[in-house]
């Protein structure tokens, strides 16, 4: 007799994963009817970046959620750029996509919440100066990996010292 739990965990396991796939093809449907090309573009890099991983789509939340946080920062990048050389078209389409990549994304941290757990990493940390930046650093992921690492780099390094 086989193990049922195995099944059952796996179909779990997956039914999770499933979602995510279901949401992003059920928004390329909804953008091929309503010919939204920017979307249907940015969902379909989204789909990509699943199967490139793995074929099928199986890859757990944590690792969807990290190749969209890493798809982000490019395009963010990309965005400061297109400013610095005043493309403005470009920066336009590259605002709208971040905006799409969002929604799969968790909501992130208001700067309020943010700077409760910075302070809160610098006092456990006992860190005195900037140079104690890499261990409120470890401190802050330690406490909630989800954080924007950039922004709480930039806060903490205002919070400290020279």
């Amino acid at each position: 007799m086989p193990n049922c739990n195995f099944y059952l965990s796996r179909l779990t396991f997956i039914g999770d994963l499933v979602s995510i796939v279901e949401q992003i093809n059920d928004g390329i449907k909804e953008s091929m009817r309503s010919k939204d090309s920017v979307r249907l573009n940015v969902l379909r890099m989204l789909k990509s970046k699943i199967l490139a991983v793995d074929a099928r789509g199986n890859i757990p939340d944590p690792e969807v959620i990290k190749l969209f946080k890493t798809y982000l920062g490019n395009l963010k990048e990309a965005l400061d750029q297109f400013k610095a050389v005043n493309s403005v078209e470009n920066v336009e389409k590259l605002e709208r996509e971040i905006v799409i990549v969002q929604e799969f994304l968790p909501q992130a941290l208001s700067h309020e919440e943010m700077e409760k757990i910075v302070k809160q990493a610098i006092v456990d940390s006992e860190a005195k100066t900037k140079k104690d930046l890499g261990i409120v650093m470890k401190k802050i992921m330690q406490m909630n990996s989800s954080i924007d690492g950039k922004a709480a780099k930039d806060l903490a390094a205002q919070l400290l010292p020279d």
